[in-house]
């Protein structure tokens, strides 16, 4: 989300009750954002009102495409121009930090009035050190009440799987990718 963007989301209030609970989804295996996705729809189709951010990915994933045209989901902008943090230099990175600290902000701002939020790609920012886990940690413990939270990454921390409620890792047994074959769209991505 481009710091300066407004936003305005069409949630409303709590419809969840009780605490809501924290999500983390992780591992090498194939699945983490599939998973949540499903989560987000399974959410939604119960007329849940849904925040999602994807951290690391621009605007043009599969999912974001059909995820914008359905009812109870809102789709914060990202950036839209996405390059791998391994070919970024020095000042690359820190603007990538600098951008996704002001994302994480702008987020805890309008996350209120939703019912689940999803953070695709929050633990893969962290491990590459373009996001605070301080930061993120520091949200999770003083999120709205009712506010269920979905992360998805490659790698979680000691500190985050402690406060998880939900963690399920995914682990690759096989994969195409092992006999060369290039990530295919519409699967992979």
């Amino acid at each position: 989300m481009d710091p300066g963007q407004e936003f305005t989301g069409k949630g409303r209030d709590h419809k969840m009750t009780g605490t809501g609970k924290i999500h983390v989804y992780y591992g090498k295996g194939k699945g983490k954002t599939t998973a949540a996705m499903g989560q987000v729809l399974r959410a939604a189709g119960h007329g849940l009102h849904v925040l999602v951010f994807q951290f690391l990915k621009d605007n043009s994933s599969g999912e974001r495409r059909i995820l914008e045209e359905i009812p109870n989901i809102t789709c914060l902008p990202g950036r839209e121009q996405v390059k791998f943090v391994s070919q970024m230099n020095r000042e690359e990175r820190a603007g990538l930090k600098h951008y996704n600290t002001k994302a994480l902000d702008e987020i805890v701002k309008f996350c209120g009035p939703f019912d689940m939020l999803l953070l695709d790609e929050a633990l893969c920012a962290v491990q590459l050190q373009v996001l605070s886990e301080e930061k993120l940690i520091s949200f999770l413990q003083h999120k709205p009440r009712g506010l269920e939270i979905i992360l998805t990454g490659h790698e979680v921390s000691d500190r985050m799987l402690e406060i998880a409620d939900y963690a399920t890792e995914m682990v690759k047994m096989k994969h195409p990718y092992d006999a060369g074959t290039t990530a295919r769209e519409g699967i992979e991505y």
